[in-house]
């Protein structure tokens, strides 16, 4: 027996509140020339962000699903084109832009961590050194976290504004996932060790309170661990036809199940108990069960810790991809239950690739491990230039910080002299696509990003910057290049300014939901006016823009977005 299956039979014999009865809307949607019947707005919305799920995957097993993802695909408003516009797409700032409406370089979220130029000490994206992790355990996860780093505010902040008796939840695989979706005002729960969900306590609150609305399912889970023993295999012979071995580095890879190392936290299994989770939150909260409107956010990590750690394109990520659709049909039909109605979104925080190796093997021979001795040769050169003793260009906030051996910045004028020599440099080598400084991408506009296929490299790189945070140096490898990687660790990844990191599925459905296919882009900062319209929350200045979703009959959006001059 799985261990999702026992935590489900432990949570079952804690008797919980069962749901209401089926109550679903049906959309009343006619011809497209004539007038449509508004739905009433839902009680609850539903974010789900899989992460690392690009497009790319979506659409390579559109035709498999038979849960969830083939009901929203079939019955859902599908955009085939949906897009991150900014060009570092990391876990950090892609779920940033989902409930805001902005850029990361608006969210103030520019990469998962940077670099503090002054101390030269790494800075988590959501770290909070005043807070304390719930489960007692601080030197854990990414250390003490909360939603201070964000700038912005979400949906769930301009709800609780107006209507404090609503409720915003969020549960995931990473403290990262769920925060930036609870946003400042909400209640943000992530799975830690075996410990099971955890959040941030703030100073003045305790643990034992803010664990409150989960301690039935942590002692659910706990039991659940201790009697099943973590298991994956091969369930789909479709995924078995994919094993074989590749050679990484002089490292021989076996791609196969059970993967070696086989971790809770780096299986479907974690998918499936966030899902879980999610759904014990529905019940002992009584989400969209008030008069209220509720918000639940559902940040599933699995995809992307698999695409690390295996690649997208084996046995691996197929058997994710088949299970995550079968888990998100059994909650799509609890949501179904939920008796003020429910409304779902579900995209990705970025997308990702395929180990080079297997890439270059399946006809794509430009794609390569990048020659990291030409960017030592630059060092090199700068070193021998600017008569310094340590090498100047260190990797700092996905880009490259100009600083001393203990990783400081250098002191001005000389910090924007070495950056802008080795700019010229970087350039040069054929394993680099985009180099250029923070300081000049700062001093142009922001883009207009309502074209994100049309957008240039440089004007995606500058949604990525933030002043203090962004490194000196924004970055790009070339496509298909990527650096380091090694067996037992990260063998592919994503984070680049390329379509299979940024186009990324946007699918919205409701029970009832009539099908509908939309070809032309729409961005994931348009996601949070969109939301905010059907629930009649006004939204502050955004970037994103009102999307008619055709059966809420919001075909009125107000003009939301900015219009930054280009």
């Amino acid at each position: 027996m799985s261990l999702s299956r026992i935590t489900l039979a432990a949570l079952a014999a804690l008797s919980l509140g069962a749901a209401g009865p089926v109550l679903a809307q049906t959309a009343q949607t006619a011809a497209p020339q004539t007038a449509r019947a508004a739905l009433t707005p839902p009680k609850l919305i539903v974010t789900i962000v899989v992460d690392q799920f690009s497009a790319n995957l979506f659409d390579q097993y559109r035709s498999r699903y038979s849960g969830g993802l083939r009901r929203m695909a079939d019955q859902g408003l599908v955009s085939i084109n949906g897009y991150q516009t900014h060009g570092l797409t990391e876990t950090c700032p892609g779920h940033s832009t989902i409930l805001t409406g902005l850029h990361p370089s608006e969210t103030g979220i520019p990469a998962n961590d940077w670099i503090d130029a002054k101390t030269g000490k790494e800075v988590y994206c959501l770290a909070a050194p005043q807070n304390h992790l719930a489960h007692g355990r601080d030197d854990t996860d990414n250390g003490p976290v909360g939603p201070e780093q964000l700038r912005a505010t979400t949906l769930g902040d301009w709800l609780k504004a107006v209507s404090p008796e609503s409720k915003v939840v969020a549960v995931s695989g990473k403290d990262r996932g769920a925060i930036n979706l609870a946003g400042h005002q909400g209640q943000a729960f992530w799975f830690t060790g075996d410990f099971g969900l955890t959040t941030y306590v703030e100073p003045g609150e305790t643990a034992q309170a803010k664990l409150a609305p989960v301690a039935d399912y942590n002692r659910a889970f706990r039991q659940g661990m201790s009697l099943a023993p973590v298991t994956w295999d091969y369930a789909h012979d479709q995924c078995r036809a994919l094993a074989g071995d590749w050679t990484i580095r002089g490292q021989t890879f076996h791609s196969t199940l059970p993967p070696a190392g086989l971790k809770f936290d780096t299986s479907p299994l974690l998918d499936e108990a966030t899902l879980e989770a999610a759904e014990y939150l529905l019940d002992s909260q009584k989400l969209g069960q008030g008069p209220a409107t509720d918000m639940l956010g559902v940040s599933l990590s699995a995809t992307d810790r698999i695409g690390h750690l295996y690649g997208t394109q084996g046995p691996e990520m197929c058997e994710q991809m088949l299970r995550l659709d079968a888990a998100l049909g059994e909650f799509l039909d609890r949501l179904a239950q939920v008796p003020g109605g429910v409304l779902v979104v579900l995209t990705a925080d970025h997308g990702g690739s395929d180990f080079v190796e297997r890439l270059h093997d399946h006809g794509y021979p430009h794609a390569r491990r990048a020659d990291m001795a030409a960017i030592q040769g630059v060092n090199d050169a700068l070193k021998a230039r600017f008569n310094l003793s340590a090498d100047p260009l260190q990797v700092g906030g996905s880009g490259l910080m100009v600083a001393d051996a203990q990783h400081r910045s250098l002191p001005d004028p000389l910090r924007t002299q070495v950056a802008e020599a080795a700019v010229e440099m970087l350039r040069a080598l054929p394993d680099v696509a985009f180099a250029e400084t923070r300081d000049r991408l700062l001093a142009e506009p922001l883009p207009d990003s309502r074209e994100p296929e049309m957008m240039s490299l440089r004007e995606r790189m500058r949604l990525s910057t933030v002043a203090e945070r962004s490194p000196d140096i924004q970055f790009a490898w070339a496509q298909n290049v990527t650096a380091g990687g090694r067996v037992g660790s990260t063998l592919a990844g994503h984070g680049t300014p390329w379509e299979y990191d940024r186009r990324v599925p946007i699918l919205f459905w409701w029970p009832g939901a009539t099908g509908e296919e939309r070809f032309l882009p729409i961005r994931t900062i348009d996601i949070a006016p969109t939301l905010a319209h059907v629930i009649g929350v006004a939204t502050p200045k955004v970037e994103g823009r009102c999307i008619d979703l055709n059966g809420f009959a919001v075909a009125d959006c107000p003009a939301t977005e900015t219009t930054p001059a280009r």
